[in-house]
């Protein structure tokens, strides 16, 4: 498509400098006249709206007051004394209404009807003996004044002349009559013509829809058309214009679609009465064509479009001069540069014509002749040295090939000769590399396995949904926890056998060449140990706790002076034992708690419950001991406390606070509190408790949560089994949640329990 496009493109500089001059003309004439026409519109568009709104205003104003007038001149004829009084015959009260009828000629009929109904008299003499109690004017019209909203003539339609065009249209106006004492005597009813609304249009917007072709509608308040073109009376009209005069009540112009598929610029305004005349709720509609309206930008654009033509032949013709004097000394020049290409002189004159660009580019392509003959030369002499630095560096690359060929082979020796299955995986989770060891463990040759997907040939089908999305994670740029550190997972073999084992996991690379390097140690063995010695020492535990529970109360018995009055020097030793014997069985607990846990054996039972009953709970088990070391327990649980909620189990929960507190209160300072905080965090809860004790080094830190490690304490007696944390993280830990050692502000230590909404979660192991 380009190449067919160049070949109708002009050749010549001074051609093209003329095309674009007078393409820049054509561009600019037209965004011209877009700009214009657009500012135009936009102009003509605000005065002719707010024009019709006006008139919209002023008709809807003007049919407001004359309703008003109306409904005014029919509540002062039901007061005179002709109509009231009953000394008056009903001719007489005929003869009253046909002179106001005869005033006020757009009443079509006005007459007088008794409490039942009964048309006493009229104006024209219609009606009279008719009933009328059936109709709307009536009814209402006996409890108060009434106006209702225009209709087809009912009774009168056949009694009155005939009426030119279509039929007739009344807005009913009735209010009751009262003797002397005030009692009603019946209603004054009048219908008003509807043409008196046309009239009313036509001296407001007539002269202007002559000039303008505008059109006035009259909506009720459902948008019924009650004034309008013939086609559209009683047709109701879902307009935005309607919509918006209703909402606001205040007057302003839009542009819209019709029915008829034509766009309008539309002015409306909806009447709200006028005095103590409640209005009924007319909307006045002022419409006018977008054609008609925009008829003075078209004429405007024509008259820019012929001037920006007329416009551009101007610079085209000034553009082609332009360019021929531009091109002149340059295809002077070029004809010299091509002198010098052909061998016909070996320099540009530099005394060109033109102007001092040209000059300029003279001298510049004369001094490039010069550098490129001289290049030439030297490019002679390099290349006669060039085959030998070629050669040169072509056994540099083979030393390089062979040396990286040495080391994979010595990278491939030792990953065969290692103890652990080694396996290498890309980032897509496919094997790359698989040694004899794995072969050994697993079962698969490497010729099997390479290229297949890690996950699914050797993890177990429950652990394969988050290891994927532990591998999506770490490839969105998040940390994957298994990496460079040696962790427990479970494996399965070619025949589908699980196998323990100790899995570390490197990255090397960078980028899309990034790898995976995966070491397996068999652990089977180990764990096999592992549960023989939990069993002992669960049998050991289970052996002691029997005797230690008799030795505990006889000792207990003789502590408490059961058996008389000691001596002083043996109630001290017996004190000694009792609270001995207490610390042993405190162990004995602590290491059956760990034995349950390692053999899954302790059972938790998770309840989605409120967390502050747990805070309360723990203090409270714990004030006693608070007391007599003369520490106090605060709770901090803020507002909001309440609605704190966790899924946990309120018995193991309250093992880990209470261990927690304990080993708080043991190092703080006489006279100093022990803080137990709880707020909300991630959805869940943190349970913080926080002392002023010496604190834990960084260094302790990670040893503190292993078996039989102790913090050291402000007393001598105050020492622990140095189970109670390792018991607390593993609580923690099966419960999905997390604890963790920070310095508490001001000195001291903070340890803090983070709970989940979500309950206890399993984590799986990572590709």
């Amino acid at each position: 498509m380009k190449n067919k496009l160049e070949r109708f493109m002009p050749r010549g500089l001074g051609t093209q400098l003329a095309l674009a001059f007078s393409l820049l003309s054509i561009v600019l004439t037209t965004a011209l006249v877009a700009l214009v026409e657009r500012r135009a519109v936009a102009e003509v568009e605000t005065r002719i709206g707010e024009g019709l709104a006006d008139l919209a205003s002023q008709t809807s104003d003007k049919l407001e007051r004359g309703m008003f007038e109306r409904y005014r001149e029919v509540a002062l004829i039901a007061r005179r004394a002709a109509l009231v009084e009953h000394d008056y015959e009903a001719a007489a009260r005929a003869q009253v209404l046909a002179q106001v009828q005869q005033s006020y000629t757009y009443y079509e009929w006005l007459g007088i009807a008794d409490r039942d109904g009964k048309v006493l008299a009229a104006g024209n003499n219609l009606l009279v003996g008719a009933n009328v109690a059936s109709r709307p004017w009536f009814r209402q019209g006996l409890v108060g004044g009434f106006v209702g909203d225009v209709h087809e003539a009912v009774l009168l339609a056949k009694l009155l002349p005939p009426q030119p065009g279509q039929g007739r249209r009344f807005v009913d106006v009735s209010f009751p009559f009262a003797d002397a004492g005030g009692k009603v005597q019946g209603v004054l009813g009048a219908h008003l013509s509807w043409r008196w609304a046309r009239e009313v249009e036509q001296s407001v917007v007539g002269s202007f829809a002559r000039r303008n072709s505008v059109e006035t509608f009259i909506l009720s308040s459902t948008g019924k058309v009650l004034l309008g073109p013939p086609e559209l009376i009683d047709a109701t009209l879902a307009l935005e214009s309607f919509r918006r005069a209703t909402a606001t009540r205040q007057g302003g112009f839009t542009v819209e679609r019709w029915p008829d598929g034509k766009r309008y610029l539309v002015g409306y305004q909806k009447g709200a009465g006028y005095s103590y005349y409640p209005g009924l709720g007319w909307v006045v509609l002022v419409r006018q064509g977008v054609d008609d309206a925009y008829a003075p930008v078209r004429d405007m654009r024509t008259q820019l479009l012929v001037g920006g033509v007329a416009l551009a032949l101007l610079c085209s013709l000034a553009g082609l001069w332009m360019a021929r004097r531009v091109t002149r000394p340059l295809a002077q020049l070029a004809r010299s540069a091509g002198e010098v290409s052909g061998g016909g002189a070996s320099s540009i004159p530099s005394d060109q014509g033109g102007y001092a660009e040209v000059r300029a580019l003279s001298r510049s392509l004369d001094t490039l002749v010069g550098d490129l003959e001289e290049r030439r030369r030297q490019l002679l002499q390099v290349n006669s040295t060039l085959e030998s630095v070629v050669e040169a560096r072509t056994l540099e690359l083979r030393r390089a090939l062979d040396t990286v060929r040495a080391s994979e082979a010595r990278i491939r020796a030792i990953v065969d000769t290692a103890h652990d299955a080694f396996i290498g995986a890309d980032l897509a989770g496919r094997i790359i590399e698989w040694n004899k060891q794995a072969e050994q463990l697993l079962g698969w040759r490497r010729d099997e396995v390479i290229g297949k997907r890690l996950v699914e040939l050797m993890l177990p089908e429950r652990f394969r949904p988050q290891a994927g999305q532990a591998r999506a994670s770490f490839l969105d740029g998040g940390q994957d926890g298994a990496l460079d550190r040696r962790v427990e997972r479970v494996v399965t073999d070619r025949h589908g056998v699980e196998i323990p084992v100790e899995m570390s996991t490197g990255l090397t690379g960078q980028g899309d060449a990034a790898t995976f390097s995966i070491f397996l140690r068999d652990i089977t063995e180990r764990k096999r140990i592992d549960r023989m010695k939990n069993e002992f020492v669960g049998t050991v535990s289970h052996e002691l706790r029997t005797p230690l529970t008799s030795i505990r109360a006889s000792l207990a018995l003789l502590a408490d002076g059961v058996l008389g009055p000691l001596p002083a020097d043996m109630q001290e030793v017996i004190d000694i034992c009792n609270d001995n014997c207490i610390r042993l069985n405190r162990l004995v607990d602590d290491m059956l708690d760990i034995q349950k846990i390692e053999a899954g054996m302790m059972s938790f039972a998770p309840v989605m419950q409120p967390v502050l009953p747990l805070a309360r709970e723990a203090l409270r088990t714990m004030r006693g001991m608070a007391t007599a070391a003369g520490v106090s327990l605060v709770l901090d649980s803020g507002p909001g406390a309440e609605a704190i909620v966790a899924n946990f189990d309120m018995d193991r929960l309250t093992q880990v606070l209470t261990n927690l507190l304990s080993n708080a209160i043991k190092v703080a300072p006489r006279g100093s509190p022990v803080l137990l905080q709880l707020i909300a965090e991630h959805g869940g809860a943190r349970l913080s408790v926080c002392d002023r004790g010496p604190g834990i080094p960084p260094a302790m830190r990670e040893r503190v949560f292993q078996p039989f490690v102790q913090i050291g304490a402000k007393g001598s007696d105050a020492g622990g089994t140095g189970l109670g944390l390792a018991i607390c993280k593993r609580i923690v830990d099966e419960h999905g949640g997390a604890i963790e050692i920070a310095d508490a502000p001001g000195g001291g230590t903070v340890f803090h329990v983070i709970l989940t909404r979500d309950g206890p979660a399993r984590h799986a192991p990572a590709t």
